[in-house]
């Protein structure tokens, strides 16, 4: 039996939240789980969009590297 274990080089994560404060807790979560796996943050972007209600949506994407 072969047992072969791929390194994860890169990972793209996609996150949104109807609050600023929201959308920070759940990217630091995500941040800590991938440091485990020796992955760290390469780059992030973000945007703010209104709906028809004027209510404001967050969403982020953030891309992880391995750490060399």
């Amino acid at each position: 039996m072969n047992f072969q274990l791929d390194i994860i080089e890169d990972k793209v994560e996609f996150f949104e939240a109807l609050d600023l404060k929201s959308l920070e807790s759940q990217i630091s979560k995500q941040i800590e789980i991938n440091r485990s796996i020796l992955l760290s943050v390469h780059s992030v972007s973000h945007q703010m969009h209104l709906d028809d209600n004027g209510r404001k949506f967050y969403s982020a994407v953030v891309h992880f590297k391995a750490k060399k």
